[in-house]
């Protein structure tokens, strides 16, 4: 599933999360390992569908409190539309 963030640190801000609930990247089992690849995958769809494949975008996975997860369902932010900083943390 991918949907526009609310508040949105770019012209293209989206989020895409898997269907099946895993609470953050550490929580994934092998088990579970296809979903990495469907994330990474629903990212390159997303970014065509924007737009922003050819002139670049940045995806994150915050994991924990500590690493800037709000809301805890594992979940991948596209970030593009602009020239990004390059500064994160």
């Amino acid at each position: 599933l991918a949907f526009d963030d609310i508040h949105p640190m770019a012209p293209v801000h989206v989020i895409i999360i898997p269907k099946k609930h895993v609470a953050t990247l550490m929580d994934v089992d092998t088990d579970q390992k296809d979903i990495a690849g469907l994330l990474f995958t629903a990212a390159q769809k997303v970014a065509k569908i924007k737009n922003v494949a050819d002139g670049g975008f940045r995806t994150v996975i915050n994991c924990n409190a500590d690493g800037g997860q709000i809301v805890f369902h594992l979940h991948m932010h596209l970030l593009g539309g602009r020239k990004l900083e390059d500064q994160l943390g």
